[in-house]
């Protein structure tokens, strides 16, 4: 029995040595790091106290702690910074659908400020401004070097004044300036029109008002075809959508799906992680979707597009989306700032990162750079009447006995709308594309 007993106790002694052996380092390993970083503490307020003082001119030191903040912040990606009042106030209204400024949606790639994506109506649209742009001056002063924000407060100024921007465009040989007048950006988030049998609803932000404004676009075009019955299908266009509110995101694609996941979040840490599903009812019964998407499509529109594409629910056509896979948290702080923080990446229901990869389309279609408008002069009024003579057209012609008045009135309303797909294949190839595919569809539906 003694010595069954020494040979527990034996096993004790060895047991509380081998922890202690184990735990020792990790114990000594965490107390070093803890060391380190309050001597980098210490380091960054000597620097401080040093440039206070020996500076060669006085400094502010508020704006000294915010430049130290922001550069710590945006040291870990493009997306995250720090927002001082006066910017975290803009955000919020922002998302409202009202602010100041040019419209455009911007980022930082090898230091200089590169365009997401123009919005819709807004002087940046007007001017020309396009998704992939490089902005590499303003007001003839270099952005290289600056940090976004401080490119973006450059970009700011007063509603009705006037900004030359410097811009770099792939295709184009040399750089060439744009005059903007900056106004008051008023964001529309939805639009909704009739193209055909086909309802378009083009999204432009992700905003408060989104969701709402598809809900009530699509309701408004369905009524004035006459009822869902009557319509082949719906386009939603993405094109040049920057992204926005997340909840927004999830809404829209809920809107078109009947049950599955959206969206996941995954964060850090294993517990950080959130997923959103769809909810029973989609708000045109099933009916054919096309998603149109494009290099400037990018954050809470790759979340959508991916979504509906995962599930089958839609036939996604364009051009590769932007690839901004990742989440922020906006974390309001003391001073009434706030910190933009990238807390997640976020996952489509087959769960795939989009991050840096974007969506790729089910079908690619390039938009053709648009083609200088022909002078009708160029053609005789005797040659266009002879191109689009018909049989009709002769004289003394057989009239068609097979059709009722009715049915050629019919017939004659769907030719113009045919007309009406071709003269758009002009103006937006891409969307008439989709258009397109819808109608394709619906002429080989089979009936009950």
């Amino acid at each position: 029995m003694r010595k069954y007993m020494m040979a527990a106790l034996g096993g004790t002694v060895a047991g509380v040595l081998l922890a202690t052996q184990v735990a020792g380092p990790l114990i000594a390993q965490e107390q070093q790091r803890s060391k380190s970083v309050y001597e980098q503490l210490d380091l960054f307020g000597d620097i401080f106290e040093r440039i206070r003082a020996q500076y060669v001119e006085e400094v502010e030191t508020d704006k000294l702690i915010e430049a130290a903040i922001n550069g710590m912040l945006t040291s870990l990606d493009p997306h995250s910074s720090y927002l001082p009042p006066d910017d975290f106030d803009d955000m919020q209204v922002q998302t409202r659908g009202e602010f100041g400024g040019l419209g455009i949606e911007v980022t930082q790639e090898e230091g200089f400020v590169k365009v997401v994506s123009p919005m819709d109506g807004t002087p940046a649209d007007a001017a020309g401004i396009q998704s992939g742009d490089f902005i590499t001056h303003v007001n003839g002063e270099s952005v290289l070097g600056l940090t976004l924000d401080q490119a973006v407060d450059m970009m700011r100024g007063p509603v009705g004044s006037e900004i030359l921007i410097t811009v770099v465009r792939e295709g184009t040989p040399e750089p060439f300036d744009v005059s903007i007048v900056r106004d008051t950006i008023k964001l529309v988030a939805a639009r909704s029109r009739v193209v055909g049998n086909t309802v378009v609803v083009r999204l432009t932000t992700f905003n408060d008002q989104t969701f709402s404004g598809l809900k009530e676009g699509l309701e408004k075009e369905i009524k004035a075809l006459g009822g869902e019955d009557k319509i082949n299908g719906v386009v939603l266009d993405l094109r040049n959508n920057p992204g926005g509110l997340l909840t927004q995101a999830i809404q829209v694609s809920d809107a078109f799906l009947d049950k599955g996941e959206i969206v996941s979040t995954r964060g850090r840490a294993a517990g950080d992680g959130e997923r959103f599903n769809a909810t029973p009812g989609d708000l045109i019964d099933g009916k054919p979707m096309v998603v149109l998407i494009n290099g400037g499509s990018a954050s809470a529109s790759e979340i959508v597009a991916g979504a509906l594409q995962d599930h089958r629910r839609a036939i996604v056509v364009g051009t590769k989306s932007f690839g901004k896979g990742s989440v922020q948290t906006v974390i309001p702080l003391r001073g009434e700032g706030a910190m933009r923080l990238t807390t997640a990446r976020y996952y489509t229901p087959s769960g795939r990162s989009i991050q840096a990869l974007g969506v790729a389309p089910d079908i690619v279609v390039n938009q053709p750079p648009a083609k200088p408008a022909v002078p009708e002069e160029e053609e005789s009024p005797a040659t266009s009447a002879a191109r689009n003579r018909s049989e009709a057209d002769l004289r003394g012609v057989l009239s068609n006995d097979s059709m009722t008045e009715d049915e050629k009135k019919q017939l004659e309303a769907d030719r113009a709308r045919a007309e009406e797909s071709a003269k758009l294949r002009d103006e937006d190839y891409q969307l008439a594309y989709a258009v397109d595919i819808l109608k394709g569809l619906s002429a080989i539906e089979v009936k009950p």
